[in-house]
């Protein structure tokens, strides 16, 4: 764990900093105060590095059974479920792991978009359930990572057969874990929005769950009552993720704080993703964030929370207090 000194880093009650095992380098730099210069310009070198930094020199431990099916939900529309099914799934082919990202909205699917891969969707599931083709048929291989597999449940203003459920999902997960090229690492379904039937029919075959959010009391109540869903469905590996975070709200006490939203909901914190101009511009690319080089901080908060969703871990929180400031004998006449 890699923690900093109260006493000796600046306080501010609207600022917040994590203690996770993965913590971003440039995190680091924005956290630990400059020291001033030292005439000792040749200190010896120290062979202990902190513990942080060296998780980039190492491949993420895959926990449990595979494949591991995990459904990205959060009942509210448009706070980011599509964006954080592309940018953690390619994060996760990038860490070498086999990946099958499943779009269960119907008739509005948006996947393959943020993807780029719009052009190359030509069967869906709705042809393999009908006999026109076969399951590899409508599996999309991503050109830049041939482990990255896209399937869409429907092509757009399509309407499904009266049949289609959550044991055709349940069927269809069952097939790709029969698969000859083997069983992906990781399935990942997008669940469309709202608690309909779509969204049952898209939780049914997951056993364990990310649940996306953001900092304003309408998309907290609806993650509240999709939590209340997915426990009563036997989903108990529920995570969340926190998108769309502005520090600058959060100092002029204008949004809730990312521990205010952990204490709201009582779930474990898989990432928090701050506010960033770039996700449009990489949305109307059709070329995820999490390969934009430079990268930004939205994408390696994306490949921070995919490191963790592998080793089944999470983050902590914590809200530094505000320093009282001292008075002096001017404070009484304004100054």
């Amino acid at each position: 764990m890699l923690s900093l000194n109260p006493s000796t880093t600046p306080k501010s009650s609207a600022l917040f900093y994590f203690t996770t095992p993965f913590t971003n380098p440039l995190y680091l730099k924005t956290q630990i105060p400059r020291k001033a210069p030292t005439k000792l310009a040749h200190k010896p070198f120290s062979t202990t590095a902190p513990h942080a930094l060296l998780q980039y020199n190492r491949k993420p431990q895959l926990a449990g059974e595979t494949p591991r099916v995990v459904v990205i939900t959060s009942g509210k529309g448009g706070v980011g479920k599509t964006t954080t099914t592309a940018n953690v799934g390619l994060s996760l082919a990038r860490l070498g792991f086999s990946v099958v990202a499943i779009d269960a909205d119907v008739g509005l699917r948006n996947l393959d978009l943020l993807l780029g891969l719009e052009n190359r969707v030509n069967y869906t599931v709705v042809e393999v359930l009908n006999g026109d083709c076969r399951l590899d048929q409508a599996l999309v291989r991503d050109k830049r990572w041939s482990n990255f597999e896209l399937l869409c449940i429907s092509k757009p203003r399509y309407k499904l057969p009266l049949g289609f459920g959550g044991k055709a999902l349940v069927w269809l997960v069952d097939a790709l874990k029969a698969r000859q090229e083997g069983s992906p690492d990781f399935i990942i379904i997008d669940c469309p929005a709202g608690i309909d039937a779509g969204f049952i029919t898209a939780i049914t075959p997951a056993n364990e769950a990310v649940l996306v959010t953001t900092p304003d009391i309408t998309s907290l109540r609806d993650a509240d009552r999709v939590t209340g869903l997915l426990e009563s469905d036997g989903i108990r590996d529920i995570k969340m993720m926190v998108n769309r975070v502005r520090t600058d709200m959060i100092k002029g006490e204008d949004m809730m704080s990312v521990l205010d939203v952990q204490e709201m909901l009582g779930l474990a914190l898989l990432g928090v993703i701050p506010e960033d101009s770039e996700v449009i511009r990489s949305t109307n690319r059709g070329y995820p964030l999490v390969l934009n080089k430079p990268p930004t901080l939205a994408g390696l908060a994306f490949e921070q929370a995919a490191w963790r969703l592998v080793e089944r871990d999470s983050m902590t929180a914590v809200m530094m207090e505000e320093e009282t400031k001292k008075r002096g004998f001017f404070s009484f006449f304004g100054g």
